[in-house]
């Protein structure tokens, strides 16, 4: 049995990679620290398992063999570190932390600790990404020009997120940061290469600290353009991918979970529209996170786009802030 502590219920997945845990047959939680004693000491008894005060304390003890980090974006860091130099594998939720530096420094200590980090990114292992994943590989759109991914909902405008998600120097950031990191890791993922330049604008239609609406736009050496669109202000708005390429096109929830292809390249799919079956999704980022821990193996795919994803964060957060396009090779490492 793998032993988890939790670090902080401060995210609103905390509840959720709880759950995860309790439905694995192989793991529990064992032990919560949190920055909120209050709220830490609540989550403990509801659980009915120690609280500590001190992350020290928790993580230094034979307690837990490893920890879930719904801390703020602010301390990952931190919190990171400490876990890693303990030996306790992680398990993160997104972003790694909020500029590539401290990435930097959270990696190189999985690494010379033998720790097994794995970070949530969900959408990576859906049906409709493995599927958009194969259509690329048979190069069935030709050379890929264009990728735009939005997702957006109503939580600012419904009062739905907690206060807290609008702090920024807890956030590091709003929209983009929290639920732009899916279609930002999917947009790098399906243009298939590195992007030189970003370029991004913030709205702040609710007058809160952070962004509420924002959009990040990536270059390529291609000529290959990404657009990534997020938002926290939006009633009714379809988690969209729109994928071109010099000879065909792929569609997906506009507004239905559906695949659509029309391209040049296959007989059957040039002269209209055509639906494309989904694949099913493969095991969760918190079921693979298990299975490397077990199997001494490494989450090679899911650290390279949480690497990419956190460099493109804060070349997003510095272009916004600036007002200018930003170069990924200006991001200290």
């Amino acid at each position: 049995m793998i032993r988890i502590g939790m670090i902080s219920y401060w995210h609103v997945h905390a509840w959720d990679y709880t759950k995860q845990a309790q439905e694995h047959p192989e793991t529990e939680i064992a032990a919560v620290w949190d920055e909120n004693p209050t709220r830490g000491k609540e989550v403990a008894d509801k659980l009915g398992i120690p609280f500590y005060d001190s992350i020290d304390e928790m993580l230094h003890g034979d307690l837990i063999d490893a920890v879930i980090v719904a801390s703020p974006t602010s301390m990952h860091r931190q919190v990171m570190l400490k876990a890693a130099q303990a030996g306790k594998h992680i398990f993160t939720e997104k972003v790694i932390a909020a500029t590539l530096s401290e990435v930097t420094d959270i990696i190189q200590s999985i690494e010379q600790n033998n720790v097994k980090l794995t970070v949530s990114l969900p959408r990576l292992n859906d049906g409709y990404t493995l599927s958009i994943q194969n259509i690329l590989k048979e190069e069935l759109l030709g050379e890929i020009t264009y990728v735009r991914v939005r997702l957006s909902h109503n939580g600012a405008t419904k009062g739905w997120l907690p206060d807290h998600f609008y702090g920024l120097e807890e956030c590091c950031g709003g929209a983009l940061i929290d639920l732009g990191c899916h279609p930002m890791y999917l947009t790098r993922l399906f243009l298939g290469q590195e992007p030189v330049e970003v370029n991004a604008q913030f709205g702040y239609i609710t007058g809160k600290e952070v962004e509420d609406n924002a959009v990040a736009m990536l270059s390529t050496s291609s000529g290959a353009i990404g657009v990534v669109e997020a938002g926290f202000v939006n009633n009714f708005s379809p988690f969209t991918i729109e994928i071109h390429g010099k000879d065909g096109t792929l569609l997906f929830g506009t507004p239905d979970d559906k695949l659509f292809i029309q391209t040049t390249r296959k007989k059957e799919y040039e002269n209209d529209w055509s639906e494309l079956p989904l694949q099913d999704n493969r095991e969760s980022a918190f079921e693979q996170w298990i299975t490397h821990i077990q199997q001494d193996t490494v989450a090679e795919e899911n650290i390279t786009c949480a690497i990419e994803l956190s460099k493109l964060m804060e070349a997003s957060n510095k272009s916004a802030q600036e007002h200018r396009a930003v170069r990924l090779d200006e991001l200290n490492s």
